[in-house]
């Protein structure tokens, strides 16, 4: 997948900063970090745009980023065996990926631009940077990713979203 943002699109980690603090869903990412901590980890990840349509995650891919939305829906979708599909909204100020992030297993779902987003993506080398960087700021991203991750699980409905 080629993250790299349009000239045309601008990109500001406040923008992020404000969609997480917008975002009252059951799973929402409870980030609190002070605007120096969030500047901090603006610049671990990297912005892009995603376009309706355009498929950012694929279910039994073996890669491990994590992405978090500024803005925009993505529709996220699991295949079982017998060929079912489920499926799971998920909007500004919320994260996927969050899964094989964590368990270095292949992607259990995937996941599409339902309409143009612009996302931020935190990469596994990127955030062993940050960790021996800034541990204070990776361990505050880890207990809040933990936390969306444990809701996620035990809200069957929305289980797939576990990415």
């Amino acid at each position: 997948m080629n993250h790299s943002a349009p000239a045309s699109v601008k990109f500001n980690v406040q923008d992020l900063v404000r969609a997480v603090g917008m975002d009252n869903a059951y799973d929402t990412l409870n980030l609190t970090l002070t605007t120096a901590q969030w500047e901090i980890f603006g610049g671990y990840l990297q912005p892009f745009a995603l376009a309706q349509g355009q498929m950012l995650i694929e279910q039994g891919a073996q890669d491990r980023t994590l992405y978090f939305i500024e803005s925009g829906t993505l529709s996220v979708h699991y295949e079982d065996e017998d060929g079912r599909m489920s499926l799971a909204l998920v909007g500004a100020g919320s994260v996927v990926g969050e899964g094989a992030f964590f368990s270095r297993l292949p992607r259990n779902a995937s996941a599409v631009g339902a309409g143009p987003c612009k996302l931020w993506c935190l990469t596994p080398v990127r955030f062993a940077e940050l960790s021996n960087r800034q541990p204070n700021v990776a361990l505050s991203v880890v207990m809040a990713l933990g936390e969306v991750i444990a809701k996620r699980m035990s809200n069957k409905p929305r289980r797939v979203a576990v990415t």
